[in-house]
């Protein structure tokens, strides 16, 4: 195999919005696994500010509500992923995975000259 590497970076947009792409997909992830908006970005070293501004524009540019806020309660307020969230975040991740599959197989073309 020759030292050749394809780079490269996909999102999916609605209109002229980004919907997501794996700047989104990470803090998705980091709300599901943390519970809440605060300690997802905190986790991944981004601004509570920018990771509203993110999860506010995904909401606006999805079909459906992926991210909810609950207020209150026994254990505080929190941020869940909506049930159409997670298929998205597995339809993006299914989409990301076979274009690097398709752009691993084309760069074999490279070998070949």
């Amino acid at each position: 195999m020759s030292d050749y590497r394809i780079r490269s970076r996909i999102w999916i947009e609605s209109g002229d919005k980004v919907l997501i792409g794996e700047g989104r997909l990470k803090l998705l992830k980091a709300i599901d696994a943390e519970g809440s908006l605060s300690k997802a970005a905190k986790s991944i070293g981004m601004s509570y500010k920018k990771a509203w501004n993110l999860m506010d524009a995904v909401n606006k540019s999805a079909k459906e509500a992926v991210v909810t806020k609950t207020i209150g309660g026994e254990k505080g307020g929190g941020t869940v992923i909506t049930p159409y969230g997670k298929k998205l975040i597995e339809a993006f991740e299914t989409i990301n995975k076979n274009c690097w599959a398709f752009l691993d197989e084309q760069l074999k073309a490279l070998d070949q000259i």
